[in-house]
């Protein structure tokens, strides 16, 4: 026989079947309710939660949001100082003052004027040889001691690695004092050379100081380069009858060019813009070795500013390094990357 409850019961059940399905939320044990709908699911969160919900759905646009902040904090922070420049190099003398984004005229002549006021290329001429003669000078002896750092075992690396390392933290200003009394003491074995005895106003007293100070980071660099090439390879010069020199300069340098691109160019453009000995160390005129930015300060006088011709002498002075980095740029990216994986 058939239990005449049965059809309550079915119907009990499908009337809580038709609830549930029209109710958005399930009701918990503890008398909480837990969200079923996605779309009440959204409306529940704040800001904060649903944009990082958003971003983990589509992380593209997280990433060209990142890139568009990235380019224009670049743009702003970067690229609009030298805009800026342009503007005033090519505004006239005396109507700076009302520059907004645009020049206040047109004077193109500003960039040959500055060679006319000043022989400004002098200044130029003078930082190039110096920020070359100190960047041949780093690499060589960087590379003498990255091989010995990297690839020789002796007692007391890793210490000896360490102080390299925490001299480079100290001051600039920490060596003035000891190394301008020397270069100011006049020694009888140097007359021939400097006349006086003296390296002041001679480029060994901006060479010397500034190729000690970029030595350390040269050094860190060509050890981790210098490291990582295979013992195999050197082996096989040294069978060939090369000595360690040999092997250095033919077979560890040349497969460690990202390394010596990165460690050569970061030391010319940082002696190149170097201010600090290169001011102190001369006395700013041309003839003695003072060097580009001694040429920028040479259009402030006593009484007047020329600021267009600073502007104008700036962005000539920033050309040769944008060239040198256009040029050196795929082996300084890879020198720098260089190391960050481990195969």
């Amino acid at each position: 026989m058939t239990d005449p409850t049965d059809d309550t019961d079915s119907t009990t059940v499908t009337e809580s079947t038709d609830n549930s399905e029209r109710d958005p939320t399930l009701h918990r044990p503890d008398g909480g309710t837990v969200l079923e709908d996605d779309r009440d699911a959204e409306l529940d969160r704040g800001p904060l939660q649903q944009w990082v919900a958003d971003s983990i759905s589509h992380p593209e646009r997280v990433y060209r949001a990142m890139f568009y902040v990235a380019a224009i904090f670049f743009l702003f922070t970067t690229l609009f100082p030298f805009y800026w420049l342009l503007m005033v190099a090519l505004t006239p003398e005396g109507q700076l003052q009302d520059i907004v984004f645009t020049p206040n005229g047109f004077n193109p002549g500003a960039f040959v004027e500055v060679f006319e006021v000043i022989p400004f290329h002098i200044y130029m001429f003078n930082s190039f040889v110096i920020a070359l003669a100190s960047t041949v000078v780093v690499l060589v002896i960087a590379s003498l001691a990255g091989y010995a750092f990297g690839r020789l075992e002796f007692p007391g690396r890793t210490p000896l690695m360490l102080l390299v390392l925490v001299i480079s933290f100290f001051p600039p200003a920490a060596f003035f004092i000891p190394l301008n009394d020397l270069f100011n003491t006049s020694f009888a074995i140097l007359e021939p050379i400097t006349g006086d005895g003296t390296l002041y106003n001679t480029p060994f007293a901006i060479v010397t100081p500034l190729s000690a100070i970029f030595m350390p980071l040269a050094i860190f660099i060509l050890t981790t380069f210098y490291s990582q090439i295979p013992d195999g390879l050197e082996d096989a010069a040294r069978v060939e009858g090369t000595t360690r020199l040999g092997a250095l300069f033919r077979v560890i340098i040349p497969l460690s060019a990202p390394g010596v691109a990165t460690a050569g160019v970061l030391t010319f453009i940082a002696v190149y813009n170097e201010f600090f000995f290169s001011f102190l160390m001369t006395d700013g005129q041309p003839q003695n070795w003072a060097p580009i930015l001694d040429g920028i300060l040479a259009y402030q006088g006593q009484y007047q500013v020329l600021y267009n011709l600073m502007a104008a002498a700036s962005i000539l002075g920033v050309i040769p390094v944008a060239i040198l980095v256009v040029i050196a740029q795929e082996k300084i990216v890879s020198g720098l990357t260089a190391g960050a994986l481990k195969e």
